[in-house]
């Protein structure tokens, strides 16, 4: 239908519509109680290597809130300018880029949330369609998985995720490396990234071989006493009602975190390890019945980075104990006979084991 004259000049006149600004995400320091959760999420940002969190428990006690505000501390990473998989050197940007720029940047840690129902496409990349009509070019567009490189990769509600989409993640996190072979081409770069999952066991259960991915996990619940219930009330309130006031107050709270992350992460090559500390955690994941040794490698480094973040020079027992429940919480085998929760197990095994 033809707009009349008058109408036309209406439509010509009317201002463009400025986008809303996107607002600052909660800041991690504000959230109230949650410490597991909080601790967890601050030791994979001093030790990437740990492996990645789990966050199960019920709807509205913070979990997508901590991981969005975890962006706001993470350090800046080195990378080549315009390199689809943040590479941090011109050499191990792949050639299916094409980037010619020797320039070295300072980003942002990539933080990419992979949805549920997400194309195998859109995870992997595949061929440009686009460009493939209009220039005749056979052209690879990256995925979540190049945007994701040296960074986190944050799946809500991952234990909904489609069977084929987390077949694809195991393969990738067991290699660091995303392969594509389709639609002729034959596509391989770095994938290497921390993965955070949050969920809601009503839901369903995760999937062992996944689960077994995470290297720390916590359980979270919703606050059972009135005072902390009226401070997150408060805090959250405060936060819709006059953002920017309650940035202005809980942003240096988070600068000093990051600066505790970055002292961390500079302290971290320089942590002894006793061998009582590895006596400590053989005994403990024997006494657990944890399988196969990924639960003792994690719990050393998780303890590890627990003790760099607290400035000690060496692994202590009090850094295996503080951090055991959320390392092996989760590769306990199920004991039909044993009604107590994962964390009461391992801290009934630790008061037996590590007294």
């Amino acid at each position: 239908m033809t707009a009349r004259p008058h109408e036309a000049a209406h439509l010509r006149a009317m201002p463009a519509t400025k986008p809303t600004p996107r607002r600052a995400p909660f800041p991690f320091s504000a959230i109230v109680g949650q410490e597991d959760m909080k601790l967890a999420l601050i030791l994979t940002a001093v030790d990437p290597a740990i492996g990645g969190v789990l966050v199960f428990g019920d709807r509205g006690t913070g979990k997508s809130t901590a991981v969005r505000a975890l962006a706001a501390l993470l350090p800046e990473i080195d990378a080549v300018e315009g390199c689809p998989v943040n590479s941090a050197r011109p050499d191990q940007c792949p050639d299916w880029a094409g980037i010619t720029s020797q320039t070295i940047i300072r980003k942002p840690t990539p933080v990419v949330d992979l949805p549920l129902g997400v194309s195998e496409d859109r995870v992997t990349g595949a061929l440009d369609i686009e460009r493939a009509i209009a220039r005749g070019e056979k052209a690879f567009e990256p995925g979540l998985l190049a945007r994701a490189n040296r960074g986190y990769l944050y799946i809500d509600e991952v234990n909904l995720l489609e069977d084929h989409i987390v077949d694809l993640l195991l393969d990738v996190a067991q290699s660091g490396e995303n392969v594509v072979e389709r639609d002729g081409l034959s596509i391989r770069h770095a994938a290497r990234f921390v993965l955070v999952g949050s969920g809601n066991p009503e839901e369903g259960d995760l999937r062992p071989q996944l689960l077994d991915r995470f290297g720390l996990s916590v359980d979270v619940t919703s606050p059972r006493d009135i005072e902390t219930r009226v401070e997150v009330i408060r805090r959250r309130d405060a936060y819709d009602t006059d953002p920017d006031t309650f940035l202005a107050t809980w942003t240096p709270e988070d600068a000093a975190l990051r600066d505790r992350i970055m002292a961390a992460r500079a302290a971290l090559p320089g942590i002894t390890t006793p061998g009582t500390a590895l006596h400590d955690c053989a005994a403990l994941c024997i006494a657990l019945g944890s399988d196969g040794l990924r639960g003792e490698l994690t719990l050393l480094r998780t303890a590890r980075a627990l003790a760099a973040t607290e400035g000690a020079p060496s692994v202590a027992r009090s850094h295996l104990k503080r951090v055991a429940a959320l390392a092996l919480g989760h590769r306990l085998r199920r004991d039909p006979l044993d009604e107590a929760g994962s964390g009461a197990r391992v801290a009934r095994v630790l008061a037996e084991t590590l007294p």
